[in-house]
Order: structure tokens, then sequence, then C-alpha cells
């Protein structure tokens, strides 16, 4: 097959799409692939401070409220993701194998400095819902 140079960027985009998304395996930050996605959200600069980014999640009769979606973080910032359920449950950070016990009401941390580019998704893991995507770069 013949790939006109034209779509090599299209091309190049897609796949860096499909292997910077990374599946619930529990995939260590070493195996995570970046990513080429350039469509994102930045979140606003009063959420970063000095001492790195904060993002807050909530999820209360199985919907998330908060920083939702796609968040980027620029590489090298120190991250500190803190969620709140009203259900016992582990949230996980692919791509960096980071975890946290959530309990009831709560609040959880995780905490990581964002040194890996690419888009990694947090989920809840028994509930298997996703609560966000960081895109770092």
């Amino acid at each position: 097959m013949t790939v006109r140079p034209a779509l090599l960027p299209a091309a190049l985009l897609a796949l860096g799409l499909a292997l910077g998304l990374t599946g619930c395996a529990g995939t260590k930050a070493s195996e995570a692939s970046a990513s080429g996605s350039s469509s994102s959200s930045p979140t606003d600069a009063a959420d970063r401070s000095a001492a790195g980014q904060r993002i807050e999640v909530q999820v209360a009769s199985g919907k998330v409220t908060g920083d939702t979606g796609r968040i980027a973080v620029a590489a090298g910032t120190h991250v500190t993701l803190v969620i709140t359920s009203d259900v016992a449950d582990e949230a996980h950070l692919h791509g960096y194998d980071e975890e946290a016990e959530l309990t009831p009401g709560k609040p959880a941390e995780i905490a990581f400095d964002a040194t890996i580019p690419g888009v990694f998704e947090v989920e809840l893991h028994e509930a298997g819902t996703v609560l966000l995507s960081l895109q770092v770069g």
C-alpha cells in the first residue's frame, strides 16, 4: 500500500491517538506510549499553582462532576488528583500505574509528576467509570 505524503500527518495522528490511550491492564509508566494528539482544552491557569496542578472530581449516584473530560497538563508538572466518591471503589491512573482506594465521602488523592507524554484515563475499577483523561505534553 502506498501512503501519499499529504495523508501521512493524519495517519500518524491516528496512530498516536491509538497508542496513547491505555487500557485497564495496569499499564506501567515505562510501557506507556506517546500521543501526537493536539485536540485538548487546557484547564484554567487558576487551577495551576507553584505547587503544581490540582484536579478535583466527584462521583455521586453514578454521575461524575468537577474537572472531567480531557484535561491538559504540561509535561513536568506535579499533579494532584482529588477524587471523592459516594461508594467504595478504587481509582486508577493508567499509564502511570497509580491507584487510590476510595472510601465513601472521603477525598482520596493521587499525586505524581507528569513526566510521560500522552493521553491517560483515570477510571473507577469496580464501576468501570472513566472520570477524565489527562493529556500530558
